[in-house]
C-alpha cells in the first residue's frame, strides 16, 4: 500500500536556527512558500518544520522541539560525513557504527540538531 515517504514534520524552536542547522550542516535546501509550512529540501523528499506554538494544523497530538528521530542517507563515506561535522562544528554522538537499514547492512553517524532531535547519517555499505 505505502510506496515511500514524502515528507516528514519536525517541532522546532526557531525555523530560522533549524534551517541554519539543515541547510549548513546536511546541505538540504530552504523552501519557503506562503501560507505553507518552511521546508529544508534533499532529493526528492522534505522536512516540514512548524514552529512550537505555531503549527499548522493537522499536526501530532503532542508537538515538542527535540522528540523527533530520524535516519537520513548519505553517498558520502563515514570520513567525509566525520570530517563535514567537525568542520561546522557538530559533536558526533556515537559512530560510525554498524547498523540495520531498511534496505540492509549500513554504517552510522548520530547527531543532534539544535533542538536535540536525534539525526542517524547511513550509508549503505
Amino acid at each position: 500500500m505505502i510506496s515511500h515517504l514524502d515528507h516528514l514534520v519536525l517541532t522546532v524552536a526557531s525555523i530560522d536556527r533549524a534551517c541554519r542547522f539543515y541547510e549548513g550542516v546536511l546541505g538540504m535546501t530552504r523552501m519557503d512558500t506562503v501560507g505553507r509550512p518552511t521546508a529544508v529540501a534533499f532529493g526528492t523528499q522534505k522536512i516540514n518544520l512548524h514552529e512550537v506554538g505555531k503549527e499548522f494544523t493537522p499536526h501530532a497530538a503532542l508537538p515538542r522541539p527535540g522528540t523527533g528521530d530520524l535516519c537520513l542517507i548519505t553517498n558520502l563515506t563515514m570520513e567525509e560525513v566525520c570530517k563535514r561535522l567537525v568542520a561546522t562544528g557538530v559533536p558526533v554522538e556515537l559512530g560510525p557504527v554498524p547498523r540495520n537499514g531498511a534496505q540492509g547492512a549500513m554504517q552510522s553517524v548520530y547527531i543532534r540538531d539544535p533542538d536535540g532531535n536525534l539525526i542517524e547519517i547511513a550509508r549503505y555499505e
